[in-house]
Parts: structure tokens; C-alpha cells; sequence
């Protein structure tokens, strides 16, 4: 590869990069093409871009930015695979589950909400973190209870008091 085809190639993945919020570095030695494939087919289908790329190209591209990715270089090491994606923890949850079948693909470390987090021991605590449509739905939720316990204390208090008028107009019959 010559010198402007690894300038091309950096300048690809810069715009990748610009493009998504949350970046995942990945492990994949070891995986054989048909495991490569099957984890491809997964991260199409939940949304996730990934790319295998070398190192120094991905040092490169990623000193173009704004912010400071210096903290993420002891993770590139070795045979590495970006994932990026729109969603915050859905590449740590597809980490997860692809990993619990195939005990060496691992992650390496993460730039998510503007963090970074560094060894596949992190990976439970990116799991954990809420998606924005995760965090509306919680908001939703809560704004909705106060109101819906208002309701049903006035739906079950009107059930009570017919129930007491009811009883009362029984006894009153018998």
C-alpha cells in the first residue's frame, strides 16, 4: 500500500469516526473466517459499523479529531477491530453475547459518552449504560406514575364509596 492509498485509507476512516458518537476497540485474534462472518452478520443487524484496520492507521485518524484519543492507544495493540455505532452500549452488548461463545474476542477499550474505558473488565459497566431511548422511556415512565396514582385512587376511592352505599342500601332492604 502506498502512501496515498494510507492517506485515503485514514482520511475513510476519520469520516467513520465523525459520523458516530461511540467508538468500541475490539480483540479479534484468533477468529477464523467463518466466526469473522458470523460476527459481522451481527453487527449489520444491530446496526453497528465494523472495521478491521491497522493500528497506526487507526492512531492516525483518530489524531485528526478534536478531542484526545491518546488515552485509548495502550488498547491498540495486537490484531484490533473497530466498532462504531450511534447507540452507546450496543456494541458492549453485542461484545458480550459474541463473546460468550467465543471466549477470544474481547474488548480492548472504549470512547462512549465521552469517556474512555480501558480492558475487557469494563465491558459489564458499558452494558449497564442506558441508550437515550432507554433513559426517555425511564422519564416517560416516571412522569407518567405520579398521574396514574392519582387515577386509581380516584377510580378506586368512586369503587368504595358505591360499595358503602350499596351495603348500606342492603341493610336498609333486609
Amino acid at each position: 500500500m502506498n502512501k496515498n492509498q494510507k492517506s485515503q485509507l485514514v482520511a475513510q476512516l476519520a469520516e467513520h469516526i465523525a459520523t458516530t458518537p461511540h467508538l468500541y476497540i475490539a480483540d479479534t485474534t484468533g477468529l477464523n473466517a467463518e466466526q469473522t462472518s458470523k460476527l459481522r452478520r451481527l453487527c449489520f443487524r444491530r446496526e453497528v459499523k465494523l472495521i478491521v484496520v491497522k493500528n497506526t492507521l487507526l492512531k492516525r485518524a483518530l489524531a485528526t479529531k478534536d478531542v484526545d484519543y491518546s488515552e485509548l492507544h495502550p488498547a491498540m495493540k495486537g490484531t484490533s477491530a473497530i466498532m462504531l455505532s450511534q447507540s452507546n452500549n450496543e456494541p458492549a452488548k453485542l461484545i458480550k453475547e459474541f463473546g460468550s461463545t467465543n471466549d477470544k474476542f474481547k474488548l480492548k477499550g472504549a470512547y462512549v459518552e465521552e469517556s474512555f474505558y480501558l480492558g475487557h473488565n469494563q465491558l459489564e459497566t458499558l452494558v449497564g449504560i442506558k441508550s437515550k431511548n432507554e433513559l426517555i422511556g425511564e422519564v416517560i415512565g416516571m412522569l407518567q406514575s405520579p398521574m396514574q396514582n392519582v387515577l386509581g385512587a380516584l377510580q378506586s376511592g368512586g369503587n368504595t364509596i358505591a360499595g358503602v352505599l350499596k351495603t348500606l342500601e342492603e341493610k336498609k332492604a333486609a
